[in-house]
């Protein structure tokens, strides 16, 4: 430590402070930079997740303030699926290339064990994208569209009984992978006294699970005043609608009901417009840096982790890539002559047995052929006695024909002496 400690002294003490006698001009990096900005746009990636008819795309139009044409979810999904829709947007100067992803069929399943695995699914796979190219020997991730997700939205059902075991179970598997804000959808259906009493009940829920949710931060000084008061606001509890009403001299986007109207940008009605402010207005680029700096680089280091890298060794010095490749080539190689040679023995262990198989199956023949063989023998043996035995009579029964032939001439003989 002491080491360490000497280091960051050393470097104060090489840097010297001075004062320029005239203007140079590098005060204008924050100008460039900003023009840079504005060139190349910019991008943001909006998840919701929330179950079929909550009004995720309703209030994403209303949020924008525009119409992305969203076709309706049907309820007799098999499975969770994710759509994801990219717009370019532009407002004054500044474009915006949104990407809005939908969880479709999400809570509709009987079984909703499995409900958050496509969705780690598919956040996984966008880090993993963004992983290869940065892996890559020649990269363009200037050009490399983004789709990383920098912000999940997540519907709670508005039951006013605390959140629902999915709830729980989804934002825990994501509070270390995604930025996530919960919102209370179609808050005009629950009155403000149990709105207050719903907030405090799902804070309390997600707090004794240990999910983390997404605190809009507090170490800036120009906006520390009003994200710590926001903070006390979440969840939000937001109302969307496409319909605009016209209300005195003006058109306001709201709800008609037939005891009155709710107005989406009425703070008083909802907190669409702390979200929006807080969401767009205030928080968007804290929510890409977060992303990048929290989420990404802890699936980035867990990834690498996985393919053998490491920044040190057993004895806790530096390693370098070249190293650690070196040691990755080498124990590669030597798993593949491992492989060959157990290859080669299976292969020399197969050729005996079939070898063996062979010779027993080789002696089984001759065995067979000597059966055969002796049978053929014997059935000859058998067939020429027969054939000796057969001659034997046919001799001895043309004998006895003979003597009888003979003796009945006799007999003829005899008689005709006597006359």
């Amino acid at each position: 430590m002491a080491a360490m400690d000497v280091e960051p002294q050393k470097v104060e003490n090489l840097m010297r402070t001075l004062k320029l006698s005239g203007h140079v001009g590098f005060d204008s990096l924050p100008d460039q930079l900003v023009n840079k900005s504005v060139q190349n746009g910019f991008v943001f990636n909006i998840l919701c997740i929330g179950e079929t008819g909550l009004g995720k795309s309703t209030l994403m139009d209303s949020l924008f303030n525009t119409n992305f044409e969203s076709v309706p979810s049907p309820h007799n999904l098999p499975t969770v699926k994710l759509k994801a829709h990219t717009y370019e947007l532009q407002e004054s100067s500044v474009r915006l290339k949104l990407t809005i992803c939908d969880t479709v069929g999400y809570g509709d399943q009987v079984n909703k064990e499995d409900s958050f695995k496509a969705v780690v699914d598919y956040i996984d796979a966008q880090f993993e994208a963004y992983l290869q190219e940065e892996l890559k020997i020649k990269r363009s991730l200037p050009a490399y569209h983004d789709s990383r997700l920098h912000v999940c939205l997540y519907f709670i059902c508005p039951t006013g009984h605390g959140l629902k075991s999915i709830d729980l179970v989804c934002m825990k598997k994501l509070d270390t992978k995604v930025n996530i804000i919960p919102i209370i959808a179609k808050a005009d259906t629950i009155s403000k006294t149990e709105l207050q009493k719903f907030k405090s009940k799902i804070m309390h829920e997600l707090q004794a699970n240990s999910v983390e949710i997404y605190q809009f931060p507090v170490d800036d000084e120009s906006v520390t005043e009003v994200n710590s008061v926001m903070n006390s606001h979440i969840p939000f509890a937001v109302v969307g609608s496409t319909d605009f009403v016209k209300i005195g001299n003006k058109t306001v986007r709201a709800r008609q009901y037939p005891w009155g109207t709710v107005q989406v940008e009425n703070e008083s009605h909802c907190d669409f417009v702390k979200l929006r402010e807080m969401l767009i207005r205030t928080n968007m680029e804290d929510l890409r840096e977060k992303t990048h700096a929290r989420h990404y680089e802890l699936y980035r280091r867990r990834r690498l982790q996985q393919m053998g890298f490491t920044d040190v060794d057993a004895d806790n010095k530096p390693v370098s890539f070249q190293q650690t490749f070196e040691q990755k080539r080498s124990a590669h190689l030597a798993e593949l002559q491992q492989k060959e040679d157990e290859m080669r023995q299976m292969f020399v262990q197969r050729v005996k047995e079939k070898e063996a198989e062979l010779k027993e199956a080789e002696k089984e023949l001759h065995a067979k052929f000597d059966k055969l063989k002796k049978d053929h023998t014997d059935e000859k043996k058998r067939l020429e006695e027969l054939r000796k035995k057969v001659e034997d009579d046919t001799i001895e029964f043309n004998r006895r024909k003979q003597q009888s032939v003979q003796s009945h001439h006799t007999l003829t003989l005899g008689k005709s002496k006597k006359k």
